[in-house]
C-alpha cells in the first residue's frame, strides 16, 4: 500500500483529500504546518508528499529544501499543490526540486488523483539503461499501471454535494473577511494591522483551495489574486493606503456576489479575454501588461490614443485600461467616444492615472469609466482590479458606488484572430 503525506494547513482541503485518496487504497497521514510535516515525513517515511508553500511555521519551500537534503527522503515525488499567483515561491519551489506544481485553482480531486498515480508510476518505472560498458542492473517488476479514472455518476454527485455545502457557508465566510476588514481599520498599532492582514490572506487561502475543489473556478482565481495582493501588502507595509485597501474592500464585496450567483466558470474564459492598453508612456505600458500577465490575462498595449480608437472601432475587446492625460486625446475623451462605438458600450474601462484625487474620480465615472487606480501601483493590485470588471461583466453585476452594470452578452469574434 502505497503512502501519501499531505502537508496543508486548511483542515477542509485535508480531510476532503485524505478521504478521496484512503476510498482509492491509498495509506493517508497529513500534518498541518511545515514543521509538523518535517517530523512526519521521518516518521511516516511516505512514498509520495503533496506540499502546500504557505504554511505555519515552516514554509513549503523550506519543507522542501529539507526533503532533497536528507539522504533518506531525497528521492521522494513531491507534488506541489498552490497558488499559482504567488510566481516568486512557486519558481523556488521547482528549483528547489518539485516533481510537480499544481494550481488550487482549478485542479480538482479527481485530475490531484490522476497526477499522484502517474507520478508513483514514473517513479517506479525501470532506470535507463547502463552506460556501454557498464554492467547492467537486474531488471525491476514492471510498474502498476495508473488506474484509469472514468466519469462516474459518484463523483458528480460528490462533487455537486461538495459545491451546495460551499454556497450553503458563503454568508459566513464574506462575514468573516469583512470582520477581519473592519477590525483591520480599527487596528491601534501596525503590528495589529499586520497581524489582521495576515489573517485575511490565510481566509483567501483557504478560500482558494476550497473553491477550486468544487469547481468554482472564478472564484478561486479572484480570491488566489487576492491573497497575493495581501501577501504584498503584509511583506511591504508601506504600500497600506487608501487604494490598496478600497481594493481589497472591493473584492470581498464581489466575493458575495460569485457565492450568490453561484457561477462555476472554466478555466480558459479568463485567459482568452482581451484587454486593450492605452499610454504614451512606455515604462507604464509596460508595467501595466506586466501586472496583467501576472493575472493570467491577454494584452495589447499602444500608444496612440487616437490609433487606439480606430482599434477599438474595428475589434472587439473585453477590458480597456486607459492612462489620463495623453496627448491629441485624453483618457477621458477616449471613454467617452468608445462608449459610443456598439461593441464597447458596456466594455469595463479602468483609468491608470497620477491623479486620484476626488475630481479625477467624479470625471473617470462622468466619462464613462468603471474604476480607477493610481500610479504608482502594485502589480497585483491592478491584476485583483481587471479580474473584478472581467468577471462582473456577464454577471451584470454593479460593484458599490461604480456606475451602471456591465449587459451580459457572448464574446463576439475577433477579426483580429
Amino acid at each position: 500500500m502505497k503512502r501519501i503525506l499531505i502537508v496543508e494547513d486548511d483542515l477542509v482541503v485535508c480531510n476532503i483529500y485524505s478521504n478521496r485518496f484512503r476510498c482509492e487504497g491509498f495509506e493517508v497521514e497529513a500534518a498541518r504546518d511545515g514543521q509538523a510535516g518535517k517530523e512526519m515525513l521521518l516518521s511516516f517515511k511516505p512514498d509520495l508528499v503533496i506540499l502546500d508553500l504557505v504554511l505555519p511555521k515552516v514554509n513549503g519551500v523550506e519543507v522542501l529544501k529539507f526533503i532533497r537534503s536528507h539522504p533518506a527522503l531525497k528521492a521522494i515525488p513531491v507534488v506541489i499543490f498552490s497558488n499559482s499567483y504567488l510566481a516568486s515561491m512557486v519558481q523556488e519551489a521547482w528549483k528547489a526540486g518539485a516533481t510537480k506544481c499544481l494550481s488550487k485553482i482549478d485542479c480538482t480531486p479527481r485530475q490531484l488523483l490522476q497526477v499522484v498515480n502517474e507520478t508513483l508510476a514514473a517513479a517506479a518505472a525501470p532506470p535507463a539503461p547502463p552506460a556501454s560498458g557498464a554492467p547492467a542492473a537486474p531488471p525491476a517488476p514492471p510498474p502498476r499501471p495508473a488506474p484509469a479514472l472514468p466519469e462516474t455518476i459518484s463523483d458528480d454527485a460528490f462533487q455537486a454535494e461538495l459545491r451546495r455545502t460551499f454556497l450553503q457557508g458563503g454568508p459566513q465566510t464574506v462575514a468573516a473577511l469583512r470582520g477581519l476588514l473592519v477590525a483591520f481599520s480599527k487596528a491601534g498599532n501596525d503590528a495589529e494591522r499586520l497581524g489582521q492582514l495576515q489573517e485575511l490572506g490565510r481566509q483567501a487561502r483557504l478560500l482558494c483551495g476550497n473553491a477550486g475543489i468544487v469547481g468554482m473556478v472564478n472564484m478561486a482565481r479572484l480570491a488566489a489574486a487576492l491573497e497575493a495582493l495581501l501577501k504584498d501588502l503584509y511583506e511591504k507595509p508601506r504600500n497600506i493606503n487608501a487604494s490598496t485597501v478600497r481594493t481589497v474592500a472591493q473584492t470581498v464585496d464581489f466575493l458575495s456576489v460569485l457565492f450568490e450567483r453561484g457561477v462555476t466558470g472554466q478555466s480558459g474564459e479568463l485567459a482568452s479575454a482581451k484587454t486593450l492598453v492605452v499610454d504614451d508612456e512606455v515604462i507604464s505600458r509596460r508595467a501595466v501588461t506586466h501586472a496583467l500577465n501576472r493575472a493570467g490575462l491577454q494584452s495589447v498595449a499602444i500608444e496612440d490614443s487616437k490609433a487606439a480608437l480606430q482599434l477599438l472601432a474595428e475589434n472587439q475587446f473585453d477590458l480597456v485600461i486607459l492612462d489620463i492625460e495623453m496627448p491629441g486625446l485624453d483618457g477621458f475623451a477616449l471613454c467617452g467616444k468608445l462608449r459610443a462605438l456598439p461593441q464597447h458600450a458596456h466594455t469595463p474601462v479602468v483609468f491608470v492615472t497620477g491623479h486620484s484625487d476626488f475630481e479625477s474620480r467624479a470625471k473617470s465615472i462622468i466619462s464613462g469609466g468603471n474604476d480607477l487606480i493610481a500610479k504608482p501601483f502594485l502589480f497585483m493590485e491592478l491584476a485583483v482590479k481587471a479580474l473584478i470588471q472581467l468577471l462582473r461583466g456577464p454577471l451584470g453585476q454593479t460593484l458599490p458606488g461604480q456606475p451602471a452594470p456591465t449587459a451580459a452578452r457572448a464574446r463576439r469574434s475577433d477579426p483580429a484572430d
